[in-house]
């Protein structure tokens, strides 16, 4: 009976985790497919290759399907990212400098794009981690076209709730986003994604 019941045994227990690992990239995709707008507050920490120097930031991030997203870094320093619709914006406020390049040209495999964005399979491989010691189910995307700027992305759940995001880029240098206070589906007016050139401020288009 001992011999017989360790495969049944092992062979049940691999059809659990390979359960968790489909559920996980399922979490994913529902996510893309049931919230349409969502907004969060979150903090980010970037850490150099040698983990020798960190550094810390925090803002707000708002959503809307397609391909309409704002994240409005607060501390250390004030800067906006604003993608609306047509091009992605980019404003620092201590410089009163902004630049701006077509969405098309700057989303496809971004950290944007799998929140805020809609062809999932079509630029990411999605592999599931399933739940880490952290408490959180991660899944693994590796962009499909290696451009060099971004070796992968992790995205980790807590239920349903997207509550981190883990970047890695082509310099080995890592991103963390932590997400707190997340709302799914709430209304955002359009002026949320509409980005207005301050007065004087410097441009550079792309």
């Amino acid at each position: 009976m001992t011999f017989l019941f360790k495969p049944l045994l092992a062979g049940a227990l691999l059809a659990v985790t390979a359960a968790a690992q489909a559920d996980a990239v399922d979490t994913l995709r529902e996510f893309v497919r049931e919230v349409k707008s969502g907004r969060a507050a979150f903090t980010q920490t970037v850490t150099s290759p040698d983990g020798a120097r960190r550094k810390s930031s925090s803002g707000q991030f708002e959503f809307s399907r397609p391909d309409r997203f704002r994240f409005s870094y607060a501390k250390p320093f004030e800067q906006s990212i604003v993608a609306d619709g047509e091009k992605v914006w980019i404003y620092d406020a201590d410089l009163n400098q902004a630049s701006s390049r077509r969405l098309s040209s700057a989303l496809g495999a971004t950290p944007a794009a799998l929140l805020a964005g809609g062809s999932l399979d079509k630029d990411f491989v999605l592999t599931a981690e399933g739940p880490q010691p952290d408490g959180l189910e991660w899944v693994l995307a590796k962009p499909r076209t290696a451009d060099g700027t971004l070796r992968e992305l992790r995205i980790g759940f807590k239920g349903r709730t997207p509550a981190a995001l883990d970047i890695l880029d082509g310099f080995g240098q890592r991103s963390r986003l932590q997400f707190t206070d997340f709302q799914a589906n709430v209304g955002l007016p359009p002026a949320s994604f509409r980005f207005v050139l301050p007065k004087g401020a410097e441009l550079i288009e792309q």
